[in-house]
């Protein structure tokens, strides 16, 4: 009886002592997971919080404070990056707005100052004058648009559409245009009808935007195709042309809004930066992708692929 006493008083001493020694341990690990959160946050580094340990609840704590962290860094991430857009988007439409509100105030102060203006130059100014407060309302309709495009309640109405028909009906809108600018055009419209689940009047302005892009930009080529084209579940429209194209370093950022160029900036370009970020989301509205590669001087090219409809 003696002895069985003993031995339950062993067994209770020691788990006793597993037990103490267990919570000190599990103190241990918590002050050190604190201390290293602690340093993470008020450093500001990417840093994980790594500890050895046998115990399967602290092990759980980490993976779980580990992922709470990768999650934090990326917040972060793509709120430094956002900042930065934001910044960058606001400088240019300040630059976009300035300079043709500053042309309109000159040609106004023109008209109002100037008593003996010609009745032909006051006519040519006023034209000037309705011009630039035209583009000045393009811009701004194109900023609200792209604003209502990136909005969630956004819906777009997707009906059966042949790509073959839309593709030539831009081409022939514009085809005196690049006839007048010396252009050579290429066109690849099968006779086979292509369709797809889509919006025509979204075709049309993505279409439009492409091929006045490739105008503007890929005159120095003088030479603009469109080429439609299956690929077995997909269709792929092709807008491309031989001008000095697009350096890698610019091709992922092409379809930021009010993303442009260094040379965009030249008034013959008159580029805004909101067609490509339009086009890129009209195409995504309708299940679709629009992607860019360039080789400089000899081939650009612009890729709407859409799934192909059987039925």
């Amino acid at each position: 009886m003696m002895v069985t006493l003993i031995v339950i008083m062993a067994i209770l001493i020691v788990m006793n002592g597993w037990q103490y020694y267990s919570r000190k341990k599990t103190k241990q690990h918590i002050n050190e997971i604190s201390d290293k959160l602690t340093n993470i946050i008020e450093q500001q580094t990417a840093e994980k919080v790594l500890l050895q340990t046998d115990q399967e609840a602290i092990q759980l704590l980490l993976i779980q404070i580990n992922r709470m962290l990768d999650n934090n860094q990326k917040v972060f991430a793509d709120y430094a990056k956002t900042k930065d857009s934001l910044r960058k988007m606001i400088a240019n439409m300040s630059h976009d707005l300035k300079t043709p509100l500053t042309v309109i105030l000159g040609y106004v102060e023109k008209i109002k100052l100037d008593k003996t203006m010609a009745k032909d130059e006051k006519e040519i100014v006023i034209l000037r004058l309705h011009e630039k407060v035209m583009s000045l309302v393009s811009l701004l309709n194109q900023s609200f648009d792209l604003v209502k495009l990136e909005s969630d309640d956004y819906l777009m109405p997707l009906s059966k559409v042949s790509l073959n028909e839309i593709c030539r009906k831009n081409v022939l809108e514009f085809y005196d245009l690049l006839v007048s600018k010396g252009f050579q055009v290429e066109i690849d419209i099968p006779e086979r009808n292509f369709y797809i689940l889509g919006n025509e009047e979204a075709i049309n302005r993505v279409l439009s935007n492409l091929i006045s892009n490739a105008i503007r930009y890929g005159n120095d080529g003088g030479v603009l195709g469109l080429t439609l084209r299956g690929d077995g579940e997909t269709i792929a429209v092709e807008v491309w042309d031989k001008g000095k194209g697009i350096a890698e370093v610019h091709q992922d950022r092409v379809f930021e809004r009010l993303y442009t160029l260094d040379d965009a900036r030249n008034p013959q370009f008159q580029g805004s930066g909101l067609g490509l970020s339009i086009s890129k989301r009209l195409t995504e509205a309708m299940n679709g992708t629009l992607h860019v590669s360039s080789q400089p001087f000899e081939k650009t090219t612009f890729t709407c692929r859409f799934k192909q409809m059987t039925y």
